[in-house]
């Protein structure tokens, strides 16, 4: 009979989010909003087809700690440290200003205390990272600035639910938790705890992973990810601590290994169930009658919270510099609640500073928030975009090229001819608008268009692309954003254009298929010419050239494993060398191995 109904419930719940998911995703609502219909009205205070939220909850916020393991597998600790102002500055700014700001909004209108106002009012402040990543990366702009901004205060929500829960704890009435440790031990134990998993990742789950992928079994890659996931989790809820947290610095000290993506992969389907399962069950604790005896108050309450964190988002974006069109965005973007105010208002109602009433409302707000997201989006897109610029020319669109070139300068003419000539169809992008009308007199068709955005990418018909190349100037490419476009459009070989040795390295680890470093080549070509003005023998110009490559790569590797420009200087050639290297080439030839004709591999565990 148990298991029957364990099986009768895993039906209906299952089979309910398929078709309100599939249904809100036709019409644009996204994912979330289906799950959170659909368990309101399978749940008991609708057609009663399922019960017991609380105890499906318990094991469906496993669903929200392998989102923040995911979350954490984006980011490795050098691309945490290189995005440290805008999370700890951008993103703290807009938890405290906007959680205040809501917090006296709650005071104002719910008459309630400000230890029950600020428990309300705070997880108020925080967006909803389930609904808005999804939408960053269907929109190719995650790894934007505008994308990168947005997951900065995410990330900075995300990590603020720690100090939230400390909070509720201080501020707790039941004498359950009274007995327990002040808040003061628990921030300690918080830092105690992040180490030892800073600590465990570094010398135990590196060597780990790597015995597994010796094994070569992918079961056991599985297996490991999720006892990383549920053993981290496990550790903070013993210190009574966030084991979304703990998941979360699992997943850091895991970004920059080499079984990243295959983790990602492992987590991922357990981690859409899960979080699918979870707002299932939150749709299910809905009080559908406490929110009809007072609708106005929630619809109320929602909108104000809408207009304040976009009003306030807006306006930080505004003072870190942000274009008006961006601000307002990224405002409306984050003007939802989101899915840990179910959590932090749960953990609320345990320390009895609300009551199971106020739970129901503003969860009911939370969910209302969340369904205006995508319409506010849709309704102010044509508001938002930037006006078209005087003599702005036509976007790209897919038309079956099987190579998309970004920049069409001197570099980007002279590949694209070779391609042609070879019979090979190519799409061209750049956004020097008077070099595409020169090109046009000339019989060649570019695209207007950023070429490093993924949004224009897909339109340029990237997806169905064999070849991608970047031949813009170096410094606009960085590790990220090849990783990206690899992601995004797995099956294109990537290539790049770099103008010297540094823009090298800055792609280092990333999956390009090949780098052209400009400068070298150009400079190596005058240096035969002037060798052959002067009559020295063929074959000696060459062992001179083969000698120079060699050196050349033997210092990049050590550049590149140091990233320092400053390493194996002493494999410069130097006037002090010139009769010992001079023998040296009339002796034999120095060979040189991974160049060809030029272009250097750089791919991701290869050589430079």
């Amino acid at each position: 009979m148990g298991d029957g109904s364990m099986l009768r419930d895993g039906v209906v719940m299952l089979g309910a989010g398929l078709v309100f998911v599939i249904l809100f995703r036709r019409l644009g609502l996204g994912a979330t909003l289906g799950f959170l219909v659909a368990g309101a009205l399978i749940g008991p205070q609708a057609f009663h087809l399922i019960g017991d939220a609380e105890g499906k909850i318990g094991v469906a916020e496993l669903g929200i700690t392998l989102l923040l393991f995911i979350v954490g597998l984006e980011l490795n600790p050098s691309r945490l440290w290189k995005m440290k102002q805008d999370i700890f500055a951008l993103g703290l700014i807009q938890v405290v200003a906007c959680g205040l700001a809501v917090s006296a909004i709650v005071h104002a209108v719910s008459n309630t205390t400000w230890a029950a106002s600020l428990v309300l009012g705070l997880p108020l402040a925080l967006s909803s990272t389930a609904q808005v990543l999804p939408m960053l990366q269907s929109a190719g702009r995650l790894r934007t600035p505008f994308g990168e901004r947005a997951f900065a205060i995410l990330l900075f929500q995300d990590l603020s639910i720690i100090p939230l829960i400390t909070l509720v704890t201080i501020l707790s009435r039941n004498p359950a938790d009274l007995g327990g440790p002040p808040g003061w031990l628990l921030f300690v134990e918080t830092v105690l705890a992040i180490a030892g998993l800073v600590l465990a990742g570094r010398y135990l789950l590196r060597p780990l992973f790597r015995v597994i992928g010796n094994l070569g079994e992918r079961e056991m890659f599985v297996f490991a990810a999720l006892f990383t996931v549920i053993a981290a989790a496990a550790l903070m809820e013993f210190l009574h601590l966030s084991t979304a947290l703990g998941a979360f610095v699992a997943g850091v000290m895991l970004a920059d290994s080499p079984y990243r993506h295959e983790l990602e992969a492992d987590v991922e389907p357990f981690r859409s169930i899960l979080l699918g399962l979870f707002f299932l069950a939150v749709g299910m604790m809905l009080n559908l009658h406490v929110i009809a005896d007072r609708p106005l108050m929630v619809v109320g309450m929602a909108a104000a919270l809408i207009a304040t964190k976009a009003a306030i988002v807006m306006g930080i974006g505004l003072a870190f510099k942000m274009n008006w069109r961006g601000a307002l965005a990224l405002g409306l973007l984050l003007s939802q609640g989101g899915e840990f105010g179910f959590v932090l208002f749960a953990q609320a109602q345990r320390a009895m500073l609300i009551d199971t009433q106020a739970v129901s409302i503003f969860s009911a707000v939370i969910t209302l928030s969340m369904a205006t997201t995508p319409f506010l989006m849709m309704a102010t897109a044509k508001f938002r975009e930037a006006p078209v610029k005087t003599g702005e020319r036509e976007g790209p669109r897919a038309d079956g090229a099987n190579a998309l070139i970004v920049g069409y300068g001197r570099f980007g003419q002279t590949v694209s001819q070779m391609l042609i000539a070879a019979g090979v169809p190519v799409t061209l992008i750049d956004t020097d608008i008077e070099m595409i009308d020169v090109a046009g007199e000339f019989g060649a068709k570019v695209y207007y268009g950023d070429g490093t955005r993924m949004d224009l990418l897909r339109q340029a018909g990237a997806h169905d692309a064999e070849l991608i190349l970047f031949c813009i100037d170096g410094d606009q490419l960085d590790a990220d954003l090849i990783e990206g476009v690899h992601e995004a459009f797995p099956a294109a070989s990537i290539f790049a254009r770099t103008y010297d040795r540094r823009a090298l390295i800055k792609l280092k680890g990333s999956p390009v298929s090949g780098v052209v470093r400009e400068v070298m080549e150009s400079a190596v070509k005058m240096g035969r010419m002037a060798l052959e003005a002067i009559q020295v023998d063929g074959e000696q110009i060459d062992r001179a050239e083969d000698m120079y490559r060699a050196r050349d790569k033997e210092r990049l590797r050590a550049q590149y494993e140091a990233g320092d420009l400053r390493a194996a200087r002493d494999r410069i050639i130097t006037i002090d060398e010139r009769e010992e290297l001079a023998a040296a080439t009339e002796r034999h030839t120095v060979g040189v191995t991974g160049v060809d004709d030029g272009g250097e591999e750089l791919g991701r565990g290869q050589e430079p």
